[in-house]
């Protein structure tokens, strides 16, 4: 049950990364952060570590992830078999996880946003997140990834494909931490997202653009 935004323009977008990026939350007294499509969660000290994917040992200084309590992602699927596929499914989910925590964490910085995202995908995710502030809006409950599948491609990259299903989740009051738990379900909260990720110099799978389809027929 989670509110999409519409597409914002380059700049404002580029001015969302900046301001992002360098401290979209940044009070100490605020009480919790807010997000868009999965709603409401606290913030702070008690914050837990998210379920993003355990840190391989591929020599990688992942930014460490971490997600209130109140808010569960739930990735479907499990490992394919095929190693490079499961690297890249697993930042792909850290990708989600980073978004969520820069959603609904008040903090000065949110590394992991850029670190998992760039170009399109990372000014689309800092516009959506930005809306959450700027709307006093945050969220709370669990979320289901599935049907992801990998593709690669010749030129190096890689697509992923999802459904989101956030029917389980509700809005919540960024200053109050009150839960909007009257809101129903809503076919809108059924998604399928068409991700495009290209590997970094430093072994990262960085989404670069993303397209999305809400009320999708394929991930009801």
């Amino acid at each position: 049950m989670r509110t999409r935004t519409t597409t914002a323009t380059a700049a404002a977008a580029l001015t969302a990364v900046a301001l992002l990026l360098t401290a979209c939350g940044g009070g100490s007294d605020s009480d919790d952060s807010g997000k868009d499509e999965i709603a409401g969660a606290d913030t702070g000290a008690s914050a837990s570590a998210s379920p993003s994917p355990s840190v391989s040992e591929d020599g990688v200084d992942r930014p460490e992830i971490k997600l209130p309590k109140d808010i569960e992602n739930v990735f479907e699927g499990g490992a394919t078999g095929d190693a490079k596929k499961d690297a890249v499914l697993a930042d792909n989910e850290r990708r989600v996880n980073s978004i969520d925590e820069a959603i609904v964490v008040d903090a000065e910085k949110h590394p992991a946003l850029e670190f998992y995202s760039k170009d399109d995908a990372l000014m689309s995710a800092a516009t959506y997140i930005k809306s959450f502030y700027d709307n006093n809006r945050s969220f709370t409950g669990k979320t289901r990834y599935y049907d992801r599948e990998v593709t690669f491609a010749k030129d190096g990259s890689a697509t992923v494909t999802y459904c989101m299903d956030s029917t389980d989740t509700y809005p919540k009051d960024r200053k109050t931490g009150k839960v909007d738990r009257s809101v129903k379900a809503s076919p809108n909260d059924y998604v399928f997202y068409n991700t495009r990720l290209e590997k970094s110099a430093e072994g990262v799978w960085q989404t670069a653009s993303v397209s999305s389809t809400e009320a999708a027929e394929r991930c009801m």
